[in-house]
């Protein structure tokens, strides 16, 4: 019988992102970095089974990396092109469906962020250093990729740059090497990850284990010294966190959790896989960014280890977050999240009512009003099935679909299976339609 290789659709909120004819299985990145003059050059290896018969595949990759030398299963390409943040790579001979496609790209080049309509994504210059933030399409500033969200590939990430700087990347450090007055850090994440959580943080940083030993997931920290005394207090409750989460959400999806801290300001927080990146006024010694510190958490389970096949379904990580938020407050001695939740419903209803939560559009799809009205539908939801049965159905959400893809679809029957009563109807009105539906009384 012959095999089918399903090939993910391109994503009609970034039409211009992903790639058709493969899937990649790996990515083995060896990266310099020298922060003085924003220089990055690299060797990216990119692991794939092809799905089709092609003539061509092609890559994405930013205009700002010109690429130098390009290899396909160990030998030289027949040509290749780069234009219009396209790298197309043509192979000597034809790969039939099913075969090892292995393209090795040598680039180099001046690193920016990807301009859209979200402002600057991916690779960022600080102070003195450099972060990178991808959601939604910034991967392709800084290696060349499939970059769409349903692409999940696992990583080994090796970064050289001058030895004062600390470097930070996905999964675990498994070699660090000084050489004259340079080192090397190795990072290798097995887990699946789509490419615009992989990141690279540089910086002045130092490393500080969070919570006590023998706690079941290794947590770090590194922050600029500066921001020691601040980081403690205001993270100081994180543990706490991680061990309600795993109790909501089951158990922590990858080996390590490790928060950074830019010595320079950011607007907002950023998540990555098994990574999260707040600035220096997040950590303001007040404790003023809990909730944030929250939210960036349950991205691990609803974002990271799960991740969306398509943008259009981005409530299922923002309203997840938003709705982990409002769970840690819950149980922390906060106000509750029936509160909240009505708090929220409140101030969305002074807003305007012009967005399909379940379908934003690209130009809406971070709107807070996505964040909290997704929040709200999986309150409406709890309402509905009472607390034991949501979490049973969000832990079999989370295990289910470990490490996968996700649809709103797949949510929505999920949760069919736990109610007598048909939730079609409830997810329609929260999810599908504009006007703001009316939360039913608590206990109701």
């Amino acid at each position: 019988m012959r095999r089918k290789f399903y090939e993910e659709p391109i994503d009609d909120y970034l039409p211009q992102n992903g790639n058709r004819g493969y899937r990649v299985s790996r990515y083995e990145l060896e990266l310099g970095y020298k922060p003085a003059s924003n220089r990055l050059a690299g060797r990216a290896v990119i692991i794939a089974v092809t799905t089709a018969v092609r003539t061509w595949f092609s890559l994405d990759l930013s205009q700002a990396l010109t690429v130098s030398k390009v290899f396909v299963n160990g030998s030289k390409a027949a040509k290749f092109s780069h234009q219009h943040g396209k790298l197309s790579v043509t192979p000597q001979q034809k790969i039939p469906a099913g075969g090892v496609l292995e393209i090795t790209v040598q680039y180099a080049g001046t690193p920016k962020p990807v301009r859209g309509p979200w402002g600057e994504v991916g690779w960022e210059e600080l102070t003195e250093g450099a972060l990178v933030a991808s959601q939604p399409n910034g991967a392709a500033s800084w290696f060349p990729c499939d970059d769409h969200p349903s692409s999940k590939a696992s990583y080994r990430i090796s970064i050289t740059t001058d030895s004062p700087f600390y470097a930070v990347a996905n999964g675990t450090l498994v070699r660090k090497q000084a050489k004259a007055s340079q080192t090397t850090w190795v990072y290798e994440q097995p887990e699946p990850m789509a490419s615009y959580l992989a990141t690279i943080q540089i910086g002045h940083y130092r490393k500080y284990r969070i919570g006590t030993p023998g706690e079941p997931v290794p947590m770090q920290a590194v922050v600029p010294p500066r921001l020691r005394a601040n980081f403690d207090h205001d993270f100081a409750r994180q543990p706490a966190m991680m061990a309600l989460f795993t109790e909501k959400f089951g158990p922590y999806p990858f080996e390590n959790y490790t928060v950074v801290v830019t010595d320079d300001e950011l607007d907002i927080p950023i998540e990555a896989q098994g990574i999260s990146v707040f600035g220096a006024n997040h950590c303001d010694g007040k404790r003023g960014s809990e909730r944030l510190v929250a939210h960036e958490l349950a991205h691990q389970w609803f974002g990271n280890s799960l991740t969306l096949k398509h943008w259009r379904d981005i409530w299922l990580h923002e309203g997840f977050a938003c709705y982990a938020e409002w769970i840690w407050s819950e149980a922390a001695g906060g106000p509750t999240a029936d509160q909240l939740a009505r708090a929220a419903r409140t101030n969305l209803a002074r807003q305007p009512q012009d967005i399909v939560v379940g379908d934003p559009g690209p130009k809406d799809m971070f709107d807070d009003r996505v964040y909290k009205r997704g929040a709200l539908t999986l309150h409406a939801l709890r309402l509905e099935l009472r607390d034991h049965l949501f979490f049973e159905l969000i832990l079999e959400w989370t295990a289910r679909y470990r490490h996968a893809s996700v649809t709103t679809e797949e949510f929505v029957d999920l949760a069919g299976h736990y109610s007598v009563s048909p939730l079609r109807p409830l997810f329609a009105l929260w999810l599908g339609t504009k006007p703001l539906p009316t939360l039913p009384p608590l206990g109701g």
